[in-house]
């Protein structure tokens, strides 16, 4: 069993209530728009991180990131990317290996919209979209995941809601 940290689009914005938040938390999990190199050591000094690059991402990011992660986790087959779209729309670049080979979860960021549903065209695969931890773009509010995986199944997950958009806490 291992607990889950899941957050997006910090856009160089890391929100320092998420250590208490992921304190419990055996992974983090980041999918794209990391905006500073410095989140991802600072994260990795803290817990163990998997992190994607985004559209936003410098080259020192992207020394420190993938563009994409397959891993195999707990009975789960997981795929992250930064840019993956939404059940059904998914992007055309990640859409026919998704159909060809579905992963049981696919996470990605990019759209600041937090979302977690089921593809049945998909094999019933897990999406999960955090939203957006940090204060750029248009989402309203500021949102990560915390979620545990256990032999194949997800018993938990928790929205983690962090505030405005803009507002500092």
């Amino acid at each position: 069993m291992l607990k889950i940290g899941l957050l997006s689009d910090t856009h160089g914005y890391l929100d320092e209530r998420l250590y208490d938040h992921f304190a419990d938390c055996d992974e983090i999990w980041h999918a794209g728009d990391v905006g500073d190199a410095k989140i991802i050591l600072d994260l990795q000094a803290f817990k163990p991180l998997r992190v994607v690059s985004g559209n936003i991402d410098g080259r020192e990011v992207r020394d420190l990131s993938a563009e994409n992660l397959y891993y195999d986790l707990e009975g789960f087959r997981v795929w992250m990317t930064h840019i993956g779209g939404a059940p059904p729309r998914y992007n055309p670049q990640v859409k026919p290996t998704l159909q060809a080979n579905p992963p049981n979860i696919f996470i990605c960021g990019h759209s600041h919209i937090l979302r977690v549903m089921r593809d049945p065209k998909l094999r019933n695969m897990l999406y999960i979209n955090p939203g957006a931890a940090g204060r750029e773009g248009f989402h309203k509010i500021r949102t990560a995941l915390r979620f545990t995986l256990d032999n194949g199944k997800v018993p938990a997950m928790e929205v983690i809601e962090l505030g405005k958009r803009g507002a500092l806490q």
